[in-house]
């Protein structure tokens, strides 16, 4: 379990993944050597990870929830190769194994097809089933976090998080799209959120003032947001189970800002499909999964169907793009199946 200055640290990281240790420090009341140490024993031992990615409108991009189903001798394989591609986050086993769900990043332009989607998963063996299901809009996520993982600073601690000093005060961001120049940048950031402008620099070409200003301009218009990749049973979140409901469209705006406000969620998403919306519980246990989805859930006449999917293993998180240090903590097996 993570102590107060852990969770204070990765409180911080949550409101500003790029702040300097030196800024963090001065929020929690301690020296900026303190919080380095922390920082690195908790990517070791938390897996924590800062990623920068891209906001799906700005980048031009949908996102796919993609259910499979396979032969619990080829899924982990199956997962593994999802894993392995460049297109893919949140690759997940779930009902006893024999289900792989992942997000696809698709172009949401027509003519630029989607091979993954429309041909490699068809193509695929030991796939018995296939369901997918386009997120329409996300309630709760992406730059919106879990508040199990953020309610550790006070207002007087956050409001110095927020705190920005612009190191050229005569520069003013300016909103843009994201464009294939940018290829580069968001490709170092969803390996490291926390890469200095120097090393960012080195990725692109760019020199370090080029760098900044465009992240400013980015980061201003939302095209990019940072999220903390964290293990999320160091917070005592040990059963964790992804949500399928039926609602009513009438009644799912409703339902969905609802959720969103409810603690034990960590994902809430209106989708194409027979169930129109789907969360991520994050509980401490079965017994209290149980009492979330009978109490609170159940509370909600609107939600006319529920399933639930336990999360087995998680092998993939936010970035698309996997480390390699994340890639040697697969289970290690004989790589038979691509996708």
């Amino acid at each position: 379990m993570l102590d107060d200055l852990d969770r204070a640290l990765i409180h911080a990281l949550h409101i500003d993944g790029r702040a300097p240790f030196s800024q963090i420090a001065a929020a929690l009341d301690v020296s900026p050597q303190t919080v380095a140490r922390r920082y690195r024993r908790l990517r070791t031992e938390a897996s924590l990870r800062v990623v920068g990615l891209s906001d799906p409108d700005h980048a031009g991009q949908t996102q796919w929830l993609v259910r499979l189903t396979a032969a619990a001798s080829s899924a982990q394989d199956l997962a593994r190769s999802l894993v392995r591609r460049q297109d893919t986050s949140w690759v997940k086993l779930t009902s006893g194994g024999t289900e792989i769900v992942a997000i696809i990043h698709t172009p949401t332009d027509a003519a630029a097809g989607n091979s993954l989607l429309l041909r490699d998963i068809p193509r695929t063996n030991n796939i018995t089933a296939v369901s997918a299901h386009c997120l329409l809009h996300t309630y709760l996520g992406g730059p919106t976090n879990w508040r199990r993982s953020a309610n550790t600073l006070d207002e007087r601690q956050q409001r110095l998080m927020r705190e920005h000093e612009a190191a050229d005060t005569s520069y003013v961001p300016v909103p843009r799209q994201l464009t294939k120049a940018d290829a580069g940048l968001l490709a170092a950031l969803q390996k490291d959120g926390r890469a200095t402008h120097a090393e960012l620099a080195q990725a692109t070409g760019w020199s370090p003032v080029t760098v900044a200003r465009r992240l400013a301009d980015l980061q201003e218009g939302g095209a990019i947001f940072y999220d903390v990749e964290v293990d999320t049973g160091h917070f005592g979140a040990n059963t964790r189970a992804l949500l399928w409901m039926s609602v009513s469209p009438a009644h799912l705006e409703h339902v969905a800002t609802t959720l969103a406000g409810h603690d034990e969620l960590a994902f809430v998403a209106a989708t194409t499909g027979p169930t129109n919306l789907v969360a991520q519980a994050l509980c401490r246990d079965p017994a209290d999964l149980h009492h979330y989805l009978a109490r609170r859930l159940g509370s909600l006449e609107a939600i006319h169907t529920l399933e639930t999917s336990p999360v087995l293993q998680g092998l993939k998180a936010a970035s698309p793009i996997i480390t390699d240090l994340a890639r040697t903590r697969l289970p290690t097996a004989p790589a038979r199946t691509r996708i």
